[in-house]
């Protein structure tokens, strides 16, 4: 899976920029700053990383047809299955 980390705690302004950091054509480990939140593509995680995170009770997980997406403390990650591409269309959370 492919993971993009969005730094915010505030699920209105991650909210408002998900579809911007969907289109996003990130490289891995690259950084950029969408309406001023730092965005960073984390490149690949192991199936057993979203399995580990679920299980936690200081995680919430959403979902949003295929993608998932981890919210903990200040970051929320976007986890994109491997068939998947960020700029795949998605109307939830709109």
């Amino acid at each position: 899976m492919r993971c993009i980390s969005v730094y915010t705690d505030r699920f209105d302004l991650f909210s408002d920029i998900y579809e911007k950091v969907r289109r996003a054509n990130l490289q891995e480990d690259e950084e950029t700053v969408i309406d001023g939140i730092v965005v960073t593509e984390s490149g690949s995680v192991p199936e057993h990383y979203l399995n580990r995170m679920r299980s936690r009770r200081d995680v919430v997980v959403m979902k949003d047809d295929d993608i998932t997406i981890l919210q903990r403390r200040d970051v929320f990650e976007i986890l994109f299955p491997d068939h998947e591409t960020p700029d795949h269309q998605a109307n939830v959370l709109q």
